[in-house]
């Protein structure tokens, strides 16, 4: 089984605490261990996080420590960056043998191809964004921020964070295909690339599937601040599923 999951926010408390949600995912992780061959996480697992040198966030050290158990069984586990933890290096992949992918990758399993990303910055619109994230991806950029103290720039950072989810759109609804950033990129490259079956995005905080053409799928994998849902695919068919949540919402 291949497991698809994004935007966990530790670090921020929603329905439950961070601390609760996190023991919530180490729930799920050890329930899909028992059959996962491969699992993706999509971005925004950390509503903020950055390497220094020698430091690094405090906490969650439960959750590191089962997706090192998982890579000790096997197990491949891939992060990818998101907005919010754009700043994540080679700790993950030194530490707990995890693949760190900064951007778009593409996957076949048993003859289904799937298009896998945390989807932040793509699609028309959103030109601010994209200029920043150009920023805050500069080396030089993050050069100069780990010169700050960590007590200093950690609280910054996520200072920052919080405030930039105060501009976000409403989250709540689908704000119809046209206007959907992300499910008009997925049109643009399936134009170009008609064999993919199945593209897979986090970032938007809405679950959805929706039907690009005959072959192919747009999936938002949603997120675990109220939602909790997950996407698992048999090597048949990809399901969503939710977690402890009888009343999970799908958007079709």
């Amino acid at each position: 089984m291949i497991y698809f999951a994004s935007d966990f926010h530790f670090g921020l408390d929603a329905d439950l605490s961070s601390a609760a949600r996190e023991r919530q995912v180490v729930r799920w992780l050890d329930a899909i261990t028992k059959d996962a061959t491969e699992v993706f996480l999509v971005g925004d697992i950390f509503d903020f996080w950055f390497e220094y040198k020698k430091a690094v966030p405090k906490g969650f050290f439960r959750f590191m420590t089962k997706i090192s158990e998982m890579t000790e069984q096997g197990i491949k586990v891939h992060f990818f960056l998101g907005n919010h933890d754009m700043w994540m290096f080679d700790y993950f992949k030194k530490e707990l043998g995890v693949s760190i992918h900064k951007d778009n990758i593409q996957r076949t399993f048993n003859g289904k191809q799937f298009f896998i990303g945390h989807g932040d910055g793509y699609g028309p619109g959103d030109y601010m964004y994209k200029f920043l994230k150009k920023v805050f991806r500069n080396r030089l950029c993050q050069f100069l921020f780990g010169w700050l103290h960590p007590d200093v720039g950690i609280p910054l950072a996520d200072f920052l964070s919080k405030k930039s989810r105060q501009s976000e759109k409403d989250e709540s609804r689908y704000l119809g295909d046209d206007k959907e950033w992300l499910f008009q990129y997925a049109c643009e490259v399936v134009e170009k690339q008609p064999e993919i079956d199945y593209f897979i995005f986090g970032h938007r905080h809405l679950c959805i599937r929706r039907p690009l053409n005959d072959k192919s799928t747009y999936i938002n994998l949603g997120e675990w601040l109220h939602n909790n849902s997950y996407a698992k695919f048999d090597g048949t068919d990809l399901e969503i599923l939710f977690f402890e949540k009888e009343d999970g919402r799908l958007f079709e």
